[in-house]
C-alpha cells in the first residue's frame, strides 16, 4: 500500500509540473452572491470624487456573501454617471481570497464586480482541502465556479485515504 502510493506521489512530481502549464480548477465554493452586499473594513479611507476612487489602506477586509478578501489596500473604482455602482476592487499586498472550502493567496488580485471574475497575480498560492497549487496568475469565474491557473503551475495532490 506504501509503495503504491509513493510510486504515484513520485510519478505526479515528476510529469505534473512539466505538463501543468495552464490547469482548469473547479471552485464550487468561491461562487460569490453578487446580489449581497460588500462590506469593506480598513484602517483608513481616501476618496478621489473626480475620478470616482476609493482607496481603502491598513488591514483591509471585504466581505461578499460567504466571500472574504484581505490586504494591505484595497482600491475601489466606481461605474455609471453618478459613481454608485463599484465596478472593481483592486487589492494589493499580501492578498488572501478565502472561502468556507477554498483559500487563496497573491500578491495582488483583481475582482471584477461586474464580469464576475477574480484575477490572482504574483506568486499565487490555492489551497482546497489537504490538495496545493501554486503558480503566476489564477483567474477564477465567480459564476460558474471554475478557474485556471497560469504560469509555471506546481500541483500537490494528496491521495484518498480509503480502507486501510
Amino acid at each position: 500500500m506504501f509503495r503504491a502510493r509513493f510510486t504515484a506521489l513520485v510519478a505526479m512530481a515528476i510529469f505534473l509540473p512539466a505538463l501543468a502549464v495552464a490547469q482548469q480548477l473547479s471552485f464550487a465554493g468561491i461562487r460569490a452572491d453578487q446580489s449581497a452586499p460588500v462590506e469593506i473594513v480598513a484602517d483608513s479611507l481616501k476618496v478621489t470624487q473626480e475620478n470616482g476612487q476609493a482607496v481603502f489602506s491598513g488591514n483591509v477586509r471585504v466581505t461578499q456573501g460567504t466571500m472574504k478578501l484581505a490586504a494591505a489596500q484595497v482600491e475601489v473604482l466606481y461605474d455609471g454617471p453618478n459613481r454608485s455602482k463599484i465596478s472593481k476592487l483592486h487589492a494589493t499586498g499580501g492578498v488572501t481570497l478565502v472561502s468556507p472550502t477554498d483559500a487563496a493567496e497573491s500578491q495582488e488580485a483583481t475582482y471584477d464586480v461586474v464580469a464576475g471574475t477574480v484575477v490572482m497575480t504574483g506568486k499565487v498560492v490555492l489551497t482546497q482541502g489537504e490538495n496545493v497549487m501554486s503558480g503566476n496568475r489564477l483567474q477564477v469565474d465567480l459564476r460558474s465556479g471554475t478557474g485556471q491557473m497560469d504560469g509555471r503551475v506546481r500541483t500537490i495532490l494528496q491521495p484518498g485515504t480509503g480502507g486501510q
